[in-house]
């Protein structure tokens, strides 16, 4: 019977706890923080962990943990610098009810005042295990990462850095935890965790290195599915699903197997595999933070409750899952140096996210259109998307892409308002855009016998392994790309994450064959994201981004509507004297192609009120790819299947 269907209950195996460290400790000996690295020594005893998950409906959980220790002075930590999220996202003020016991006695702690996540405090002599009381709360806004909301009364995303105190200790790897979790009767989960055995109750799992239990976490929920993808082996690949009811499980037959070419596509382009198996944990749910956080051997996916029952919803979601398998090579396997912290304190350096997230952007939709999770003309619709976005963002007039990579930490949680103008995490389009004109140079170059294809294989490939880390800097990225074809990376790539515009980086559409083009149709991607996400995109006309009920998200600096003196964060109410409604602005933009025509937007700002009038008569205005006959078609070779 397969784990979605039976419960939480199997006969208690109790394993001796040498055994589990054992089979375990070749995590820690083969992860490589730097060259000079070596198989951290274990601790004589774990940590215990006991997480009650029974009252996550009511967004609490509470923990139990049973720390060895030694008389004298003690520094816990809680992690805060949390691995995929590139910032210190830790949930430090969801952290409550702390409470230290030694022998039974209450001990007194003080925080440290420069360090938050760190707590002081004095063992008595004799003592040799803290015994520690939290609870996280999580009262959390649905949007952010990790640290957004992860629970409602159906389901729960367990993450256990947040339930985390540990010793601090120079490199994750040293700290062995012993974890258990309870939840809610009738729920099931999904986890690459390796467990050591459950009952109707708990379960409980294999002690593993911080490092590896931080990388795995559990999805859990009282409507589940488990889709097996690979069941022939010898490596299993699962999606577990956990939605708000279970209409929201029914995936149709063909999307799972698309998801099962998925997996054999990852297969053909790097010829290997790091990881023991795989989990897609996928939860469906208008109710939790909306995102994907890459791991080693498997994937937080978070997406609306109706997206794999919805056409144009699974459509726009359908790069997701796709970018966070991608990340087992590209971000877990291989990382970037500056990225690859021994430890939650210590701060990452992202200078080379837009290779950690740009090539994962890339590779990610390609698999996308390579597995038919997207048709060809999907992927076409997305790619002009992209590059018309990026060719409408006047702050690369003034922030390099190198920038938004280095200040990574601080744009995540930029608002909206002004994003054009201040940049975001552009490394992810604009890194899509890059590796695409790097494909079509070693394509042009080798005369079609070398493709980026070859650098996956080279770079993230070699043999099958359980998760290992593999570190590289802007060098090793350079003599790579030299390896399959002597080109002067070295320039291509510094001249695209250093310069300032004007416009995006179109070298690989134009390279493979296809031309930018603006029409007043929309694409079927351009109306399917009016659908789903109700938004209303007159970006590259006036110069608007807004929602479906006026809300002003974004005025492109240097519009229309930006010179008309409309701001960021205000309202549309009215258009040419008429209540606003999305057609009615789009309406007037097609009449407003007169010479004679006027656009009125009455507009209000705070507690204040405006007409402003917008010079404007180009219609509306969408972005497309069309091709140019006098090139090969280059696109078309890249996202052939490779999986025979």
């Amino acid at each position: 019977m397969e784990a979605s269907q039976s419960p939480m209950i199997t006969a208690r195996r109790i394993l001796p706890i040498i055994l589990c460290l054992l089979a375990l400790t070749s995590f820690a000996q083969k992860r490589k923080a730097t060259s000079k690295a070596t198989a951290p020594t274990m601790p004589s005893q774990p940590v215990k962990l006991t997480v009650d998950a029974t009252h996550a409906p009511e967004k609490i959980l509470h923990a139990q943990l049973q720390i060895p220790v030694q008389a004298g002075e003690l520094t816990l930590v809680y992690p805060k610098w949390i691995p995929g999220e590139h910032g210190p996202t830790g949930p430090i003020t969801d952290l409550t009810g702390v409470e230290f016991f030694a022998n039974g006695q209450r001990l007194t702690w003080r925080r440290d005042l420069v360090n938050m996540n760190a707590f002081h405090l004095t063992i008595p002599s004799g003592v040799q295990t803290l015994e520690t009381k939290l609870d996280l709360v999580m009262p959390a806004p649905p949007e952010g990462f990790s640290s957004g909301a992860s629970a409602t009364t159906q389901l729960l995303v367990l993450s256990w850095n947040q339930v985390m105190l540990t010793p601090e200790v120079p490199n994750s790897d040293r700290t062995i935890v012993e974890a258990s979790v309870k939840f809610p009767q009738g729920w099931h989960y999904g986890t690459a965790l390796p467990v050591a055995n459950e009952t109707a109750e708990q379960i409980n799992f294999k002690p593993v290195p911080l490092t590896m239990l931080v990388d795995s976490p559990v999805l859990a929920g009282a409507h589940f599915r488990r889709i097996p993808l690979t069941p022939e082996g010898p490596i299993q690949h699962y999606i577990d699903e956990a939605a708000d009811g279970d209409a929201a499980l029914d995936m149709p037959q063909e999307t799972i197997n698309a998801y099962k070419h998925l997996v054999a596509e990852t297969g053909a382009l790097f010829e290997a595999r790091h990881y023991n198996e795989y989990h897609f944990l996928l939860t469906l749910s208008d109710h939790t933070a909306h995102f994907g956080l890459e791991h080693h051997q498997s994937s937080d996916d978070r997406v609306p409750e109706r997206t794999m029952i919805d056409d144009d919803m699974r459509w726009l979601a359908g790069a997701l899952m796709p970018h966070e398998m991608t990340h087992s090579w590209n971000g877990k396997y291989r990382r970037p140096a500056g990225l690859a912290t021994p430890n939650y304190q210590e701060p990452m350096k992202g200078d080379l996210l837009w290779v950690y997230e740009g090539l994962t952007q890339y590779l990610g939709e390609i698999l996308a259109a390579r597995s038919g999770l997207w048709t060809p003309q999907q992927l076409m619709d997305e790619a002009a998307e992209t590059a018309a976005s990026l060719d409408h963002t006047p702050g690369r007039s003034w922030r390099p892409l190198q920038d938004t990579a280095d200040a990574a930490q601080l744009l995540y949680s930029a608002p909206s308002e002004f994003e054009s103008w201040r940049r975001s995490v552009d490394y992810y389009p604009e890194g899509f855009l890059i590796w695409l004109e790097a494909d079509t140079v070693i394509r042009q170059q080798s005369h079609g016998q070398k493709s980026l294809n070859d650098f996956c294989r080279l770079f993230h490939g070699g043999q099958n392994t359980g998760p290992e880390l593999k570190t590289y800097t802007f060098d090793d990225v350079v003599n790579g790309l030299n390896q399959v074809l002597p080109y002067n990376w070295r320039k291509f790539l510094r001249d695209r994450l250093d310069t300032y515009g004007p416009g995006a980086p179109l070298g690989g559409i134009i390279n493979g064959g296809w031309r930018l083009v603006y029409t007043d149709k929309p694409s079927e991607f351009t109306k399917a994201v009016a659908k789903a996400r109700k938004f209303v995109d007159a970006r590259f006309s006036i110069g608007l981004a807004l929602d479906e009920k006026g809300g002003i998200q974004d005025v492109i600096y240097g519009s229309p509507a930006w010179n008309a003196g409309i701001a960021p964060g205000s309202t549309l109410l009215a258009v040419n004297g008429r209540k606003f409604d999305p057609d009615i602005l789009l309406d007037a933009l097609k009449a407003g192609k007169a010479a004679n025509a006027k656009l009125e937007l009455l507009v209000s700002n705070g507690d204040f009120y405006q007409v402003h009038d917008v010079n404007y008569h180009g219609g509306e205005r969408y972005a497309h790819l069309v091709r140019d006959e006098s090139k090969p078609d280059l696109l078309d070779e890249i996202i052939k299947p490779l999986a025979k």
